[in-house]
């Protein structure tokens, strides 16, 4: 079901200060005993956000040592398909992993011009 607002322009109370959510991925140390603050995965990936210390570069280059941790044990050589979408941390989290996954010499393949990475297929026009 679609929100009521669906389709309206933002109102201010809204809006989120991007500057502060990137600061927070970066700086705010994070509890991992803290189940609120653990590595919770959704239905498109990792969710969470940095202000409640729930998605931060912490969980990044963890989750992503620990898929090249796995890759190597099962043998997989590979490369590594890298995307990102629209969201304010879809940029630093992406960064965060490629500092991971090339330190750990795994070869990674990203859009040439830099754009976004859509997870579904757009709709068919009817």
């Amino acid at each position: 079901m679609a929100h009521e607002r669906a389709g309206q322009p933002a109102r201010s109370e809204d809006l989120i200060d991007i500057a502060e959510v990137v600061a927070a991925y970066y700086t705010r140390d994070i509890d991992p005993d803290n189940p609120d603050q653990q590595v919770a995965f959704g239905t498109s990936g990792h969710r969470g956000s940095s202000l409640d210390n729930a998605f931060n570069e912490a969980h990044i280059l963890a989750t992503t040592q620990a898929i090249v941790d796995y890759r190597r044990g099962e043998g997989i050589d590979g490369p590594v398909y890298i995307g990102r979408d629209t969201h304010a941390l879809s940029e630093p989290a992406m960064l965060s992993a490629l500092e991971v996954l090339i330190a750990n010499e795994v070869p990674v393949l990203v859009d040439a011009s830099g754009r976004y990475t859509p997870t579904r297929p757009s709709p068919t026009p009817s």
